[in-house]
């Protein structure tokens, strides 16, 4: 592998000083790959207008075909993140007006390509913002296929499309997973599960991965929800990424009361629990089920 600065009129950042990222990988084969510390572009996906994709200008790499806004990574810099960036650099999109869904990551060893997929929760319209793009549009999932695509986003997008419609979801049964550690929960119950709470929101910012939920594609950005039932229900709740139901009753009962309402919705729906006779109940509405000590592991 080698490595070679752009040459005049290749890609560069629209604002501020050049990044040490914006350079050409060159493999021993000859093939160039933008951005030193790996790429990353974003699909934002509006369910009434489609996904949004950029034409490239003539002189750029691949120009004159449709692509994903997106670019070089920072040094250090997540794929979600260097996405986000890159997507707002180049097309306007407001950080908070998508919500990301999973990633798909083209991984060749000296260089590697996630593509962060998000849908659209606050509409917007995209603005041409650097001279690579042509234009920018909200083109049909049906008529994506119809245009000249960029090769790789060409050979990555029948697998993208098809797991656009997975939508996993994870419910949290609490007091069975704060009971699975003897930390002195009980001396303070909502303090324990506010503790979970912020560790599940971390977990919804930084996803999962995929053969974790034995899903396709990279990585996933579950809908997450936790169940509060006896004194954790006074647990004082900040967390935007994290639904949380207060049982008025049985803490059981209200878990199966979510799952039903989820099981269609979601797929998969994942309960977490350790309780044999809650797992059954719900595996019997047609939601999977992981145990404890399985969340305690994706929390790290």
């Amino acid at each position: 592998m080698t490595i070679e600065p752009p040459a005049p009129g290749e890609p560069r950042r629209p604002h501020g000083p050049r990044d040490p990222g914006d350079a050409w990988v060159v493999a021993p084969t000859g093939e160039k790959y933008w951005g030193l510390f790996g790429a990353a572009g974003l699909l934002a996906v509006d369910s009434e207008r489609g996904v949004l994709l950029q034409h490239r200008v003539s002189w750029s790499h691949f120009g004159d075909t449709w692509a994903l806004p997106g670019g070089a990574r920072h040094e250090g810099e997540s794929a979600r993140d260097g996405a986000l960036r890159e997507s707002a650099e180049e097309a306007g999109v407001p950080v908070d007006a998508v919500q990301p869904h999973f990633e798909s990551v083209l991984d060749l060893g000296i260089w590697s390509y996630t593509t962060l997929v998000a849908d659209v929760t606050i509409p917007f319209e995209p603005v041409i913002s650097d001279p690579e793009s042509v234009a920018l549009a909200w083109v049909p999932v049906d008529e994506v296929e119809d245009l000249p695509l960029h090769p790789g986003f060409a050979v990555a997008w029948p697998s993208l499309r098809q797991a656009l419609s997975t939508r996993p979801a994870i419910v949290v049964d609490v007091a069975n997973v704060m009971g699975s550690v003897p930390d002195g929960w009980w001396n303070d119950r909502a303090g324990a599960a506010e503790r979970l709470l912020t560790r599940l929101s971390a977990l919804a910012h930084g996803g999962v991965d995929a053969e974790q939920l034995d899903l396709p594609a990279t990585r996933w950005f579950p809908f997450i929800g936790a169940v509060l039932e006896g004194e954790a229900r006074d647990a004082d709740v900040h967390h935007d990424l994290v639904a949380v139901w207060r049982a008025s009753g049985s803490g059981d009962d209200e878990i199966v009361r979510v799952t039903e309402k989820h099981v269609g919705s979601f797929s998969p729906v994942v309960v977490v629990t350790s309780d044999r006779g809650l797992a059954a109940r719900v595996e019997a509405l047609g939601a999977r089920v992981r145990g404890a000590r399985w969340l305690r592991d994706q929390l790290g």
